[in-house]
């Protein structure tokens, strides 16, 4: 827990019935934002762009290449008139999941509890679906299931109990009232199925990706770490640089989820078939689990799913929305995320800034230091008190003085991005302004707590780069002459994995 009981009972109660502007100015939380018919336009980008987006999400399970090709023109368009501004790019896959067919004439039909609905895998019932027989499209479902099991339809909407198994369909119970639709997704609780890591529409979408230069692809319905094996396997050399994000989804991979997080370069806790796949009162325990390792390894993690799904129609989320967010972001998540509310809804821009304010407000009630004593302690604990990497020993030794001495701002010079990713992983309350001369860094970073990207030419000459943006930070008003702040570089400029130097100093010296 963020903040002990001591604090809550002493915080003023008057503060929470006010909203303070001056708090806005900073936001460590990110907000990943998904793309669609409401905001695809180049003019649409731009305002989610100053609404306070940092990563934008192509949901891949609608739209064909060309579509997401002129969407993903249309970012970099924008992005090329936004100075100093960067945000990255991500491919969320289709996966491998299980649809019901088509129904007669396209036309939803109606079910009703305890009656006999039949799930046939025979393909010359794709389109003739009925409210007595309809079509899905996992050829093994009669293998993988017993009698007894459930079969959830349309996200749980309609459940069904198997009442009996033949070669090709399975006999089932309905247990609720209920309207199907076409195309609907199907989940088996509790069971493993044997579907493939990467169907052959995600292995195109990949390369497609690949090809555009996405920089993350949110793999969904990772089951084990193979699967995010053969994902990179796929992407190959050319690829090796995207980032992969595993959606966890279900309960194998919830199960799975430490050798996951080892070969992953960060979570996404999907909460939309989590809910449906594992008992809805342990999403909470999974989120929190999920999101505390990934704390504890340095890896972004983000929170997602109906986050403010009542701005789809409404200009404002319920409360319990809102708390939602708060608690995802007192969690310790690197980001939120926004799907429909972003991609079809009706206050798209609204739903944006809602959910920064509600992040930055959660976060002013963080307890830094106790965070990063937790995670360091954590972090020994789980490296077996083996001594940590000389970069992690600077990040957080560079944390660690930024509360000792009231930094204002935590610089570091990065080629990869790592030595951030690692100052971020120990919360540290000031920004951490990462400099790079890499763009495709600086765009990966926009997913990572507390980071902000600086582009620059060249890291050569490392303390001209540190006066330069020391000058700009305080020509803007956001440093003081008597402010102190901390850097972390290494001694071989422009070179990777050698930040083994923490400097600290005033803004008043940089002369």
């Amino acid at each position: 827990m963020s903040l002990s009981m001591k604090k809550w009972i002493s915080t003023k109660t008057e503060p929470l019935t006010k909203e303070n502007e001056a708090l806005f100015q900073f936001r460590r939380t990110k907000i990943v934002s998904t793309l669609g018919p409401a905001t695809n336009t180049e003019e649409k980008i731009g305002e989610l762009v100053d609404a306070g987006v940092n990563v934008f999400r192509l949901n891949f399970s609608h739209g064909d290449h060309e579509y997401h090709g002129k969407v993903i023109d249309n970012i970099h368009k924008v992005m090329a008139t936004k100075r100093k501004t960067y945000c990255a790019v991500m491919l969320d896959t289709k996966g491998p999941e299980i649809r019901t067919g088509l129904n007669a004439e396209g036309k939803d039909i109606s079910v009703k509890k305890g009656q006999q609905l039949i799930l046939t895998t025979d393909d010359e019932f794709n389109g003739k679906g009925n409210n007595e027989k309809i079509y899905v499209d996992y050829k093994n479902i009669t293998k993988v299931l017993s009698i007894g099991k459930r079969v959830l339809i349309d996200d749980g909407l309609v459940g069904c109990e198997v009442v009996s198994i033949g070669d090709d369909h399975l006999v089932t119970k309905v247990l609720n009232d209920g309207e199907l639709g076409s195309r609907k997704g199907v989940n088996l609780p509790g069971i493993k199925v044997d579907l493939p890591a990467v169907t052959e529409r995600d292995r195109k979408d990949l390369l497609f990706g690949r090809d555009n230069n996405v920089d993350f692809v949110a793999a969904s319905f990772i089951r084990k770490p193979e699967d995010v094996n053969e994902i990179r396997k796929v992407l190959g050399r050319r690829g090796a640089h995207i980032k992969i994000i595993s959606k966890i989804e279900n309960a194998e991979g919830i199960h799975n989820f430490d050798a996951i997080l080892e070969v992953s370069d960060g979570i996404m806790v999907a909460r939309g078939d989590m809910g449906v796949e594992i008992p809805l009162e342990k999403v909470a325990l999974a989120q929190k689990m999920m999101i505390a390792k990934c704390n504890v390894a340095g890896k972004p993690v983000i929170t997602a799913t109906q986050m403010l799904e009542s701005m789809v129609h409404n200009p404002r989320p319920t409360r319990a929305e809102a708390n939602d967010v708060a608690n995802a972001v007192m969690d310790g998540s690197d980001a939120v995320m926004l799907s429909g509310e972003t991609a079809k809804g009706a206050y798209p821009i609204k739903a944006v800034k809602t959910m920064a304010k509600i992040c930055v407000s959660a976060e002013s009630s963080l307890e830094y230091n106790e965070m990063y004593n937790n995670i360091r302690s954590s972090t020994l604990s789980a490296e077996g008190m083996r001594s940590l990497s000389i970069t992690e020993t600077i990040a957080s030794s560079a944390v660690k003085v930024t509360m000792e001495v009231d930094a204002k701002f935590l610089l570091t010079i990065t080629e990869t991005g790592n030595t951030a990713m690692l100052c971020s992983k120990y919360r540290p309350a000031p920004p951490i302004f990462a400099i790079t001369q890499v763009d495709r860094t600086a765009r990966q970073l926009a997913l990572v707590w507390g980071v902000r990207p600086v582009l620059v030419e060249t890291v050569i000459g490392t303390d001209g780069v540190i006066r330069r943006e020391i000058m700009i930070q305080m020509n803007e008003g956001r440093l003081k002459e008597n402010d102190c702040y901390v850097v972390t570089c290494g001694n071989k400029e422009g070179v990777s994995g050698h930040t083994n130097m923490l400097k600290i100093s005033y803004a008043n010296q940089i002369n």
